[in-house]
């Protein structure tokens, strides 16, 4: 099936995007750059895009793969993008299967993160990526075919303490790619989302991170649903499922159990 796949775009993420989603893209790329797929590689810097075509090219086989193309792209300023549709369209004619893969990410106490922050964060993770869907959708309808992939967040279901910025920002990626699947299904036009966790850095030991995603795991499951035309995929271990059962049948235990935990974290950081 991948051998079949006209073009796929992978946004490359920016300086704000934290870098286990910069490696989540390296591999998705790689995956699917040594599957045959036509890349158009999307990006801020000229410097990490050329990286990343020399780290595909250097270890690929020329006579079952194709050269990647790329794009300048600031996905954080929103008035360009449309120009830069027509850019990605023009490498190909079409766009097979997009791939949102960037995000930014901010912890503290609400109060302490500025409103300026507030909308960095909405549109790196909302803005950004719903504004470029918008901008190729229309050729994935008139094609009637076509895939957009939301690298997304368990956050876009379930919110933690001190995240709130970026819980929001996923939770309002998630209910629009959620309105849109019902929407173009007419047109066969397949809308996906993964939500892992959180997706630890290559270097971070396993132990010490046990329930975080490793970017090759994600990677693999990105292509898994791509393949098979998956809607929604969590990689989850049991304790953030069962988080998620609790969240929506017992909504009171869980704000109880999670404003617990906050009082328990506030008493040891006074210690």
């Amino acid at each position: 099936t991948l051998l079949l796949l006209n073009s796929v775009y992978c946004q490359l993420p920016d300086s704000l995007v934290c870098l286990p989603c910069q490696q989540t893209l390296q591999e998705c790329s790689r995956v699917f750059h040594s599957g045959g797929a036509r890349l158009v590689l999307c990006g801020k810097t000229w410097e990490k895009l050329e990286a990343l075509y020399n780290a595909l090219i250097s270890v690929a086989d020329p006579s079952v793969t194709f050269t990647p193309k790329l794009v300048l792209l600031d996905l954080s300023d929103i008035n360009c993008i449309q120009d830069v549709a027509k850019e990605i369209l023009d490498c190909y004619g079409c766009v097979d299967i997009l791939i949102n893969n960037a995000s930014m990410k901010v912890k503290g106490p609400v109060q302490s993160i500025s409103l300026e922050l507030d909308k960095k964060i909405m549109d790196a993770n909302y803005f950004g990526p719903i504004t470029l869907t918008k901008a190729l959708l229309p050729n994935m309808i008139s094609r009637r075919t076509g895939q957009v992939v939301l690298v997304n967040n368990i956050q876009g279901k379930l919110g933690v303490p001190f995240r709130a910025a970026y819980a929001a920002s996923k939770h309002a990626a998630q209910g629009f790619f959620d309105c849109l699947r019902a929407e173009v299904e007419e047109f066969d036009v397949c809308i996906s989302t993964v939500s892992p966790t959180f997706i630890r850095s290559y270097h971070v030991q396993p132990e010490k991170l046990a329930y975080g995603v490793h970017p090759v795991e994600v990677a693999e499951e990105v292509l898994c649903t791509v393949s098979r035309k998956k809607q929604e995929v969590f990689m989850a271990n049991a304790i953030p499922k069962a988080a998620l059962y609790i969240r929506t049948f017992f909504p009171e235990l869980f704000f109880a159990i999670i404003a617990s935990g906050v009082k328990e974290k506030q008493k040891v950081e006074e210690k």
